[in-house]
């Protein structure tokens, strides 16, 4: 469906008709325990998450002192690392729990798994290491083989300790220096400390009765076993072949695991509470000839680019030119305001109705059965849930060994020794694959595992119990010396790694004039806390109703946007990226900042 079909007479909608549509699939959804819904991966259900990939590494443990102590061997991590490089700072270490660089891109590694962003913006520092992608979306691996090739290019391996689970964080006033503790017995005692840990690492469960009762086998997309399914990454699952399977889940990581699921399983039971939108893919080779004229300073300028695209920001031209920039450079072409009179909000609006519209009829002219194309329609606003694109997963429910289970948004209502129960029908299944994503929490503990100490003793969740306080997403008062990275109130962006790198440069650039200086104690005032919490509430204001009136997801933190607006800053990252420079260029250290100095 072209744009112009899209924004002419091709596509009509009945907006009053669709609203009342959306409104009633959403209400569906909503739960009264909202997210709690969701169990963690522990106790009983520990064995969710244990690294399957690492061989064991016995080592003595260490007791140092450390200008800088990471926390985190993913993108942020990395980021931080070769940023700190580049400004002289060579006094840190890295504590990484898998055996690995990686972070996300360590732990998932199910069959067909990619980045669903241009893997020419997606892949960091790429022209700082001189490589290119294989193809216009990199598989897990090649990206998980890229963090290994950035570990090796800033020589991070030797400052790295993996298989080491950090276990308490507490700020000593006396010395002025973070301890950090780990299941090693390690002390690490660093003047300065980045949590650059990100979010989609830990699994998370659906809270269904009987969860634990499942005599089968069992697993989270987030740890693939491989050793019952056979194959590897490219699929060739032949261990599925006489297997019964059920998979939970319906979001970005299914939409991809799926057509491999049902290339081999005898049978493949596929539970969805609620469809995602399914956009093209159009995934290819790199062009070689392409690549090599690109010049200097391109990836900035193309991620740049797309984040503009993305963010409703007009470009000259659009260098990706993908699903992601269609989806926006159509709404907003067509929310511009009209003959009509209409606002703009109207028009965007309406352009949303058709974009969706034309995804649903695509549904109908690729699935060949009436009922599981209906049920595989989204019926809600396009940003209400991450799109999702694919030229494989609405074609396997062409095959007669695949077959949709809609629990109409309920979700599944049971499992017992042997079965998928929903709405009194048990399916036996063999096997079941969670696709049911990851822990999302504010707290220090939801999010990464244990806590951090600040000042007198007070925990960051304490600090928080009240309401999220921070500048800029990475500095906290009551916790000097102290920066995250992709955590909340930080940038909402659909390129991660774009808004990951104007963070890590600030913080960068930060400790090494902390060091020119002989700063001993650096801590942002609750003043400046405050401004940025106004920032954020006149960003999130136009977006509150839009997402209260999403159907549940964690967008929305499963149908309360009052706490999902608290997260993020919604100007966009490229408005954001300018914010922090200009931040750090116009005296935002001398103004907003306290400091004490080395004597």
């Amino acid at each position: 469906m072209d744009r112009e079909a899209l924004g002419g007479s091709e596509i009509e909608v009945d907006p009053d008709a669709l609203r009342q549509k959306y409104r009633e699939e959403r209400d569906k959804r909503l739960r009264p325990d909202g997210a709690t819904q969701y169990l963690s991966a522990e106790g009983d259900l520990a064995h969710f998450k244990e690294d399957i990939y690492a061989k064991p590494v016995a080592r003595d443990p260490v007791s140092v002192d450390v200008g800088v102590v990471i926390i985190g061997g993913g993108f942020s991590g990395l980021l931080a690392s070769s940023d700190l490089e580049k400004r002289g700072v060579e006094d840190f270490c890295i504590i990484e729990e898998a055996s690995d660089f990686g972070g996300t891109w360590y732990w998932n590694r199910y069959p067909g798994l990619a980045c669903d962003v241009e893997s020419y913006c997606y892949l960091p520092l790429l022209e700082e290491v001189g490589y290119i992608p294989t193809r216009k979306y990199a598989s897990g691996q090649e990206i998980f083989e890229h963090c290994q090739r950035l570990g090796k290019h800033y020589d991070l391996y030797r400052r790295a300790y993996f298989q080491t689970t950090v276990t308490s964080v507490a700020w000593d006033e006396d010395s002025a220096r973070w301890i950090v503790k780990t299941n090693r017995d390690d002390v690490f005692r660093a003047r300065f400390l980045i949590r650059a840990g990100g979010g989609l690492n830990k699994p998370k469960l659906p809270g269904v009765p009987g969860i634990s009762r499942f005599k089968g086998h069992s697993f989270h997309t987030v740890r693939w076993d491989y050793e019952y399914t056979g194959g590897g990454p490219t699929g060739e699952l032949v261990g599925l072949k006489d297997k019964k399977v059920a998979i939970i889940g319906t979001g970005a990581t299914a939409i991809q695991c799926i057509p491999h699921l049902g290339a081999w399983a005898k049978q493949l039971y596929v539970f969805q509470r609620t469809p995602s939108s399914i956009n093209v893919r159009a995934n290819r080779p790199t062009d070689r000839e392409w690549a090599g004229s690109l010049p200097h300073g391109w990836q900035k300028q193309r991620m740049t680019n797309f984040e503009s695209m993305v963010s409703g920001i007009y470009q000259e031209e659009d260098m990706v030119a993908d699903g992601w920039t269609d989806i926006f450079s159509t709404v907003f072409h067509f929310a511009a305001p009209d003959k009509n009179k209409l606002t703009p909000g109207d028009v965007l609006q309406m352009a949303d109705f058709k974009k969706m519209e034309a995804n649903r009829r695509r549904i109908d002219e690729i699935v060949k059965d009436p009922e599981t194309a209906e049920a595989l329609k989204p019926w809600y606003n396009m940003m209400c849930k991450r799109p999702c694109f694919s030229d494989e997963y609405l074609q396997t429910f062409n095959r007669e060994n695949v077959k949709l289970v809609d629990t109409k948004g309920k979700g599944v209502s049971e499992i017992t020794e042997n079965a998928v129960v929903v709405d009194g029908q048990a399916y036996q299944v063999d096997c079941i694959v969670y696709a049911t994503g990851f822990g999302f929490g504010v707290s220090s503990e939801d999010q990464m595992g244990y806590e951090i100490y600040g000042r007198n003793g007070l925990s960051i969740t304490e600090y928080w119990a009240q309401g999220l306080k921070t500048l800029h997403g990475i500095h906290t008062n009551q916790f000097p010396n102290y920066f995250v990275t992709f955590g909340p109130q930080g940038p909402l962006s659909i390129n991660i790694p774009f808004a990951l790198q104007a963070q890590t440069e600030v913080i960068a650039e930060i400790i090494a004039d902390c060091a020119r200086n002989r700063v001993r104690t650096f801590e942002v005032t609750a003043e400046a806390e405050v401004r940025w919490q106004e920032k954020l509430k006149d960003k999130a204001f136009s977006r509150a109703k839009f997402y209260e009136e999403c159907t549940p997801s964690y967008y929305n933190a499963e149908g309360t946007s009052i706490g999902f607006l608290d997260l993020f800053y919604f100007g966009g990252p490229v408005d954001y990226t300018q914010v922090v420079r200009e931040w750090l260029n116009n005296g935002g250290i001398e103004r907003d900042i306290e400091r004490t100095y080395l004597e």
